[in-house]
């Protein structure tokens, strides 16, 4: 074989193996922590629960992949499963908050607002589970979101020091769920990176001890 074939070869294994790695990663993820992950029913009960923030619309209704978070947590809340709700999410926008909006819902639906902490500086799920950590010093935790999502945020939680367990917010099939899947493969690609250098979240704080 010619020099200009065994380089052309090996390009293009190795532009395989670019492409085939986010995948197997994805579903290495899925694989060790798919264990972790339970129903409103079968969860250990823990102290507190961290809702992963989503859309939410102009008015302040929240999407449905989001409600069906806030009425999981809501679930676990009163049948429980937790003390209290950690609503983490973006809001670094004018007139876009997405904890103020899970807060009020979840009050709504009978949850003390006592019980609820608000987490305004989880823009990503990296930040979200970083500041469980550092600001909110959490050792444990129930991580609330969707089956596709929860492998991700499992790995990214026990990753930076939370013992994390999840349920399923399931509660409906959404328009969107194939994008979500491919959206995934490459996000959990950059939660081992951000996991690797564990730098802080953009917004930190003063300690806010959830009691």
């Amino acid at each position: 074989m010619s020099r200009k074939r065994k380089l052309f070869f090996y390009g293009v294994v190795i532009l395989l193996v670019a492409a085939v790695s986010p995948f197997v990663w994805r579903k290495g993820v899925q694989w060790a922590y798919g264990r972790s992950i339970y129903t409103p029913a079968t969860v250990p009960a823990d102290r507190v629960a961290i809702v992963f923030g989503a859309a939410v619309y102009g008015n302040g209704r929240l999407s449905p992949i989001l409600r069906d978070r806030v009425d999981t947590a809501v679930t676990l809340y009163h049948d429980g499963k937790i003390q209290k709700i950690l609503v983490s999410g973006d809001n670094r926008f004018e007139n876009y908050d997405e904890p103020g909006a899970m807060m009020a819902y979840a009050i709504g639906r009978g949850v003390s607002p006592d019980d609820i902490q608000p987490d305004y500086g989880g823009r990503r799920t990296y930040d979200t589970c970083y500041r469980a950590k550092a600001i909110f010093q959490l050792e444990t935790a129930v991580l609330v979101t969707q089956q596709f999502h929860l492998p991700r945020a499992l790995f990214t939680c026990q990753r930076l020091g939370i013992d994390a367990v999840g349920v399923a917010a399931d509660l409906r099939p959404y328009r969107d769920a194939r994008w979500y899947e491919v959206r995934e493969t490459g996000a959990t690609a950059v939660a081992l990176w951000d996991t690797i250098r564990q730098l802080p979240s953009p917004v930190l704080g003063d300690p806010i001890p959830i009691d």
